[in-house]
């Protein structure tokens, strides 16, 4: 759908949409913590960057415009559709007998609040002043 829609803004919502299926995929991998960073970063942080950059920019250049490479992708996001399914239908798909995964997102929370909490701290207190000096040298002479 981000290749077919003509807005630009439902582009990125579609987006959003496909990151938030990339962690539902983590979820069934048993990878919490990594389900959750996609989910915080790019469902969150980056797509409201590009929500920003989209808003911002003059109205008339946001419609996506007939490109040589539409039917292309279209025709790759087929055949990529087709192949899962193809897989999906034709594997034999067993129940694993090992027994289930620990959760991940615990342990390294507790990692990092634990022994870890002052380099931890650190760190974001290096972040903050890094994005204030950006603020800083961006900004504007009045």
């Amino acid at each position: 759908m981000i290749v077919i829609v003509r807005n630009l803004l439902h582009a990125v919502l579609f987006l959003i949409l496909s990151f938030v299926g990339v962690a539902g995929l983590y979820i069934t991998l048993s990878a919490d913590f990594v389900a959750v960073v996609q989910v915080l970063i790019y469902a969150g942080a980056i797509a409201v960057l590009m929500i920003f950059a989209v808003m911002l920019t003059p109205r008339a250049s946001r419609d996506n415009a007939e490109g040589l490479l539409q039917i292309p992708a279209l025709v790759l996001a087929g055949l990529v559709v087709a192949g899962v399914a193809f897989v999906v239908l034709e594997t034999d798909w067993r129940v694993a007998t090992r027994g289930s995964f620990d959760t991940t997102a615990v342990a390294i929370g507790e990692a990092l609040l634990s022994p870890f909490a002052l380099p931890f701290e650190i760190a974001s207190v290096l972040l903050v002043a890094a994005m204030i000096g950006a603020i800083v040298l961006v900004r504007e002479e009045e």
